[in-house]
């Protein structure tokens, strides 16, 4: 039977609430069976993580768990080099059904970006598009070869990043409620992000 399979790369510097919501909008709104999260290995466009990997998926873990929908794959943090996109997607359909049907999960900002992507036709080939809205990105800027191939959904548009996460703890402020709150507990107990500020 063939899966509908969404597959979404991020830092999950950490994983917040915001996170979880749009995930859940794209389960219902593009009828998927099942979700991937795939924490950044070593991305090529972008600062490294500040927490570490192995941390940053026990948070996803942590975040998703008793949800059937929603699993995490190491794929990027156990291959060596830089986490290109295609070479995820090519990983992850080594590993399913010949007849799965594979949608990539990605923001505004990086729909914005994606001609300068390593072989985005590639991805293309691979994947359906499905992009996230974002606070202050206007879609037009999309490159328009692209966006025609591309499915936009009107999410909810969320003020909360994990750079927000970040920097509140580091200045002592809470952080209830923007995170889940097991995902909170392991980030106090491991004291994570104390000093990090906007870093990552």
């Amino acid at each position: 039977m063939a899966n509908r399979v969404g597959i979404w790369g991020g830092a999950f510097d950490p994983i917040h609430i915001g996170h979880l919501l749009l995930a859940q909008e794209a389960l219902e709104a593009c009828r998927l069976d099942q979700i991937v999260w795939v924490p950044y290995g070593d991305p090529p466009h972008k600062a490294g993580p500040v927490a570490s990997a192995a941390d940053r998926v026990k948070m996803i873990e942590l975040a998703i768990q008793g949800v059937a929908a929603f699993t995490v794959s190491q794929s990027e943090l156990e291959r060596p080099g830089k986490s290109y996109t295609a070479r995820t997607l090519e990983q992850v359909r080594e590993h399913a059904s010949l007849h799965d049907r594979f949608f990539l999960l990605i923001g505004a900002d990086n729909a914005v970006d994606f001609s300068g992507w390593i072989e985005p036709d590639r991805v293309l080939e691979l994947a359906d598009i499905i992009v996230f809205s974002r606070p202050g990105i206007s879609l037009d800027k999309v490159p328009a070869e692209y966006r025609a191939q591309m499915k936009f959904l009107k999410t909810p548009l969320f003020e909360v990043s994990s750079t927000a996460v970040r920097n509140r703890l580091a200045s002592g402020a809470s952080i209830k409620f923007l995170v889940p709150d097991t995902v909170r507990q392991f980030i106090e107990s491991n004291r994570l992000y104390l000093e990090s500020g906007a870093n990552g």
